[in-house]
């Protein structure tokens, strides 16, 4: 089960053998690990080259992986980018910081982490002490991740509209920086844990995970400037057909709920417009400020439902391209089920769920 039901194709909707490329906007969900989903969601897209992408939005790993898109699109290569982005999160050895623990994954069960007193002695570390106590030189391997894989300059100067959120810290709202204003502290910003890592300053405002208000943020996408249709990646699922009730499975839950909550907030705003210019109460198309945005989604529901978010952590190459080959394989069935939807209408019914 899935957030979004599909809306059926119709017969008009058929993909033509040699279609034109569609312009597009992606819409990239945080999710730590995950993002590798993602990778290869983008992969498979990339690969296909039916789509044209002219503005992409992110948070967290999302924004990271919307950047590493950008920045290789404009050396004409962005499926290589994403590919050295990740290698780079894997340490560029096979193998993560902590080693390679992959003979343990294979002998033990899948939750074998979550169940290990190291890691439950780690989680009360993070619940007790604050990053400024057990990490007071503010060492974060993620700005040297950044600085290999991405090409900050090529983002800036790219016509691709490029969207990152971050939450300001003390006025508790959600900052949208826009791509000449992208760079490693940046993409920090949105992705900085505060029970992990120090905020990270930006022009005097200190800022958490973006996911917190906005995850990803729609809003940027239904300009007069971007294309009328919006691809949302998730990396967190919506549904659970079981009610958690251990401590771990509990939280895992809430951290679900928690950074889905600020989409489907947007995703109702978004349902709620459409009715409203549907009847006539707000003025759409030419006629006025506000318009119809087309959505389709590829999400985690069903391609990560299995994981914990203990696995958010997991940077080992054999998770990450595991997780890459399940993006791969809801790409391709997203291609064959809804590319057809793209510049005619919505291959989901917001209605069905907000209207």
């Amino acid at each position: 089960m899935a957030i979004f039901k599909r809306k059926t194709a119709e017969a008009a909707d058929t993909v033509p053998a040699a279609p034109d490329r569609r312009p597009i906007c992606l819409a990239l969900q945080g999710g730590g690990a995950h993002g590798a989903f993602q990778w290869g969601v983008l992969d498979r897209l990339l690969e296909d080259d039916r789509l044209d992408i002219r503005a992409v939005s992110g948070v967290s790993a999302g924004a990271m992986n919307g950047t590493a898109l950008v920045s290789g699109l404009a050396s004409g290569d962005g499926r290589a980018a994403l590919d050295k982005l990740w290698r780079e999160v894997n340490q560029s050895g096979g193998r993560n910081v902590f080693g390679d623990s992959a003979i343990w994954n294979a002998a033990r069960t899948p939750n074998w982490i979550k169940e290990s007193p190291f890691w439950r002695a780690g989680e009360t570390l993070a619940m007790s002490m604050s990053p400024y106590e057990f990490n007071p030189l503010n060492h974060n391997p993620l700005k040297r991740v950044l600085q290999a894989s991405v090409d900050f300059g090529a983002v800036q100067a790219s016509d691709i509209r490029l969207f990152v959120a971050a939450t300001a810290v003390r006025q508790a709202k959600a900052r949208i920086f826009q791509t000449h204003e992208i760079n490693a502290d940046v993409l920090m910003a949105s992705a900085c844990l505060p029970h992990l890592f120090q905020a990270v300053e930006i022009d005097g405002e200190p800022y958490w995970d973006g996911g917190y208000l906005t995850n990803p943020p729609l809003w940027p996408l239904t300009g007069d400037d971007t294309p009328d249709d919006v691809l949302l990646i998730t990396l967190n699922p919506m549904v659970r057909d079981e009610t958690p009730k251990s401590a771990g499975d509990i939280v895992d839950r809430l951290n679900e709920i928690v950074f889905n909550a600020p989409l489907v907030a947007e995703l109702r705003a978004v349902a709620l417009a459409g009715e409203l210019i549907e009847h006539g109460q707000l003025k759409g198309g030419g006629a006025g400020p506000y318009r119809h945005v087309r959505l389709h989604a590829i999400e985690a529901d069903g391609w990560l439902s299995d994981l914990s978010l203990r696995s958010k952590f997991n940077t080992e190459w054999g998770f990450l391209n595991d997780l890459k080959a399940r993006g791969r394989a809801a790409a391709d069935d997203w291609l064959n089920a809804c590319l057809g939807s793209v510049g005619r209408q919505s291959s989901v019914d917001l209605q069905a769920r907000f209207g």
